[in-house]
């Protein structure tokens, strides 16, 4: 049976008056009720002059001590009124949607977070997080860009001796490296090609490209799913793989890819379904596929990767929806996790995955055959 709210809130009461000053978490965690509730149910009574609150910690109202609990040091936990840098790079529509879901749990738990935002260059989340843990945050959430492998790696060693605790969003480092052993939280990308492709094939297309970006592990990860899955499934006649836009690569030696045009090759391969990521490669696509007489989907099925603003196309476009702030939110309440265990019990690490969705809208339907 739920609890009403005069007992529930009752409760508070009697503690925070038998102990004089309680740090939230630890308030919420021994009445059993979670930091939404009591933090609804604190605000409610310091409103009405019942409790004093300060960051992080309820007082009784005769209590004139300090309003906030010291940092936690040696082997107590930290959690409540914790700083924690987030860092993600610019211009990064897909990433910001991840640090809002990750602002979310920050600010619920009551976390202090500092934003670093890593300009578009090689090697520019290290100064970043640098400048993090000399303003003394307790730990890290990170998205690094890495437009390439190579820089993927070059990243790998500073990384493993940062020396808080660290949980990478939407990335997830290469097996077996340095990095191996760090939490990280990410989209099942496979999953999502996965998604698109059987959803194609589910109506009747058969010969099958992938446009799609190079400069991004997310990326990667795409490319690597569609060339697997495309070869694994016997309905699957012929499939390919292309840059989604000359600027889509990473742009560093060595990394040169050709971006071809995408209404040629349709037409010289005999394509009906297409895959583009991201989304806004997908929609200058098909635009540029309609101004050259190739209709979606009456020529061609097309399924966005990313679903950031698909579903504002001329034609909404069906898209893989990875699930974006939810990720944030994961690896938040992640990091609060290990930042809530004392030092030396952070138990094993966690390399956690959430599924995309698809959202079916008007660029898909069943391939038309001659007759039809």
């Amino acid at each position: 049976m739920r609890e009403p709210v005069d007992a529930r809130r009752t409760r508070i009461l009697a503690v925070v008056h038998a102990r004089g000053a309680v740090k939230v978490s630890a308030l919420a965690s021994e009445l059993e009720v979670s930091m939404v509730t009591l933090r609804r149910d604190v605000e409610e009574l310091a409103r009405t002059g019942m409790l004093r609150r300060g960051h992080g910690v309820v007082r009784p109202m005769g209590d004139t001590g300090p309003t906030t609990v010291p940092a936690a040091r040696g082997d107590e936990p930290v959690g409540e009124g914790a700083a924690v840098g987030l860092v993600v790079p610019e211009r990064h529509s897909y990433l910001y949607e991840t640090l809002h879901g990750a602002r979310t749990a920050l600010e619920e738990a009551g976390a202090r977070i500092t934003l670093h935002i890593a300009p578009q260059m090689a090697g520019a989340e290290r100064p970043q997080v640098e400048r993090a843990l000399a303003a003394g945050v307790h730990g890290l959430l990170i998205a690094p860009r890495w437009r390439s492998a190579a820089g993927e790696e070059a990243d790998y060693g500073w990384l493993a001796e940062v020396g808080v605790p660290t949980v990478m969003m939407e990335r997830r480092p290469r097996p077996g490296s340095v990095l191996h052993a760090m939490d990280t939280v990410c989209s099942d990308h496979w999953y999502g090609i996965h998604l698109a492709v059987d959803h194609l094939i589910s109506l009747g297309h058969r010969r099958l490209v992938l446009a799609a970006r190079n400069d991004s592990p997310t990326a990667r990860s795409i490319r690597a799913a569609f060339a697997e899955i495309a070869a694994a499934r016997p309905e699957v006649e012929e499939w390919s793989v292309v840059l989604s836009s000359p600027n889509a690569g990473p742009g560093e030696p060595g990394t040169l890819e050709e971006a071809p045009d995408l209404t040629a090759h349709l037409r010289e391969r005999g394509v009906t379904g297409a895959v583009l990521h991201g989304d806004e490669d997908a929609l200058m696509l098909v635009q540029r596929l309609t101004e050259n007489g190739i209709g979606v989907p009456r020529d061609c099925s097309v399924v966005a990767y990313d679903d950031v603003v698909a579903a504002l196309a001329s034609t909404s476009l069906t898209a893989v929806a990875p699930p974006r702030a939810e990720i944030g939110r994961a690896a938040a309440e992640l990091l609060l996790y290990r930042l809530g265990r004392p030092t030396g019990t952070t138990g094993p690490v966690r390399r956690t995955e959430l599924l995309p969705r698809l959202e079916v809208r008007g660029s898909t339907r069943a391939l038309l055959r001659p007759a039809d």
